[in-house]
């Protein structure tokens, strides 16, 4: 059961604890109980300004930029060491304000970023941060990677601290300032990341959390002081996102919606593939960017593998979040709740069928922001429930006739974020999978988040690359310093 949360009336600015600009608040209300279980300050445009103010006072004349990157990256080990042992306290944070089922909160909200850090940590003690090269016409031409400047981050509600630590971090690493904006839905993970960086040996003004509204977050964006943009949401807000950095000449990586496929081969066991899609499909109640909901399956087995997605989707434990057993806990807010309900509609208009679910609580639950989980089976790659990012617990059954038949459909989309392919021969797995446009694919697993490789889209689904050295390059500039031959060797 969610609990209330002790409130909070500071704001974390530079790396101090200080007065809000504003008598406004954001009340945290749990998705379980519709009940508000704490409540924050709402950050104004001030309280942005000074954000920013101290995030380019730090960068323009401040020590961190200039640090060494190892450093750097002794800090950052130390962020890690400060969040290994309060996981458990940070699971309980996110189950209570956005309802994710508690294990998952464990694996994904909590571990998982944990994980990260040290992970990133390796990667930047690897990164070529400087190198000399044979010049082609002579001489020798020396290249930097130096930090980009002030990042503005925009964190969105489902994955909170997951996306926190995937731009803080890098960010760091690469000698960044950075104001983080999260979402107001999402603000007591963000206090708890703030309790943790206070701890370390940051200088002023590096680091600022703001949780605020879409009005916040777009004077972030076009704010002047900003150098680049790092934004995880939705492809529509994006979109706008890119035009205020395109207008500013800003730096910008978009990491937005999917729509993925999940591409099953004739040759696939139903039961694994049932069991797999229950993460691909609908991890962290459907609320994930790389959801794999598009189902496509091969005509010749078609019913071998509905049957078992049916029995899967049908016994799914769905309830309070806070109970183990649970897998699939309530939508985030009730407007989310209200746009689940509202694509289960429209999927019945369009003429697909839920063969599991439909509209209404799911049995046994009579509150909270619930939608039942519900299969499709019918669907036409056309109909809007198969193009449109749903968000929920809502998986949609398409036929294919054959493996170009799948590849044409799996890339019928907008989008270009995940996918999967599911088969006994992990050679004929790979072969689809790499005709098949998008940024990340998974054989017989949903895509696995390693810090290790580049995460991102194509398509309507971003721009850019986070996590890996491809991530930390996201982070910064290069600069070609060319030094003439006879200067070099001192003649």
């Amino acid at each position: 059961m969610a609990k209330a949360v002790p409130s909070r009336q500071q704001l974390y600015i530079g790396g101090a604890w200080v007065a809000p600009g504003t008598t406004d608040t954001i009340e945290v209300i749990s998705p379980h109980t519709e009940q508000p279980v704490a409540r924050v300050p709402a950050p104004g445009h001030a309280d942005v300004d000074r954000a920013v103010a101290a995030a380019r006072t730090a960068f323009d004349e401040g020590p961190w930029p200039r640090l060494d990157p190892s450093e750097r990256i002794a800090v950052v080990r130390e962020l890690a060491e400060l969040f290994r042992p309060r996981q458990e306290e940070l699971a309980q944070l996110i189950t209570t304000e956005m309802g994710a089922p508690i294990t998952f909160s464990r694996s994904a909200h909590a571990r998982l970023p944990g994980a990260m850090i040290g992970a990133f940590a390796d990667v930047a003690a690897k990164h070529p941060w400087q190198e000399t090269r044979a010049g082609a016409f002579g001489g020798v031409v020396e290249v930097y990677r130096e930090p980009v400047g002030v990042v503005a981050a925009i964190i969105p509600w489902n994955m909170p601290m997951f996306l926190t630590v995937a731009k803080l971090v890098p960010a760091l690493l690469a000698g960044c300032t950075i104001v983080l904006k999260p979402s107001p839905e999402t603000a007591l993970d963000a206090y708890f990341m703030a309790d943790l960086l206070e701890q370390l040996d940051l200088p002023p003004g590096v680091v600022s959390i703001l949780p605020g509204d879409r009005e916040v977050g777009r004077y972030l964006v076009s704010h002047p002081g900003v150098d680049k943009v790092s934004f995880t949401g939705s492809t529509a807000a994006g979109r706008e996102v890119a035009a205020a950095c395109g207008s500013a000449l800003r730096r910008v990586g978009l990491e937005l919606g999917g729509k993925s496929a999940a591409v099953v081969l004739d040759d696939a066991d139903p039961e694994t593939v049932a069991t797999g899609i229950a993460v691909a499909g609908l991890m962290n109640s459907g609320q994930a960017c790389v959801a794999q909901t598009r189902i496509l399956l091969p005509r010749s087995r078609y019913h071998d593998y509905v049957d078992a997605l049916a029995g899967m989707v049908e016994n799914l434990p769905v309830g309070d979040p806070f109970d183990p057993a649970t897998r699939v806990g309530p939508m985030v807010t009730e407007r989310q709740q209200l746009r689940v309900s509202g694509y289960i509609e429209q999927g019945r208009r369009e003429g697909a069928r839920p063969l599991v679910g439909g509209i209404g609580f799911p049995d046994g639950i009579d509150r909270g922001w619930y939608v039942r989980p519900t299969l499709f089976v019918d669907v036409d790659n056309a109909m809007r429930i198969a193009q449109e990012e749903i968000f929920g617990p809502v998986l949609g059954v398409i036929a294919y006739d054959d493996e170009d038949d799948a590849v044409r459909l799996a890339d019928a989309t907008e989008y270009g974020l995940s996918g999967s392919v599911w088969t006994a021969d992990v050679d004929r797995g790979r072969a689809v999978a790499r005709r098949i446009r998008s940024g990340t694919l998974g054989i017989n697993a949903a895509y696995s988040m390693d810090p290790a490789a580049p995460f991102g889209g194509v398509k309507a689904s971003g721009i850019g690359r986070e996590f890996g050295p491809e991530g930390l390059d996201g982070f910064l500039d290069t600069k070609s310093v060319s030094v003439a031959a006879d200067v070099r060797s001192g003649g």
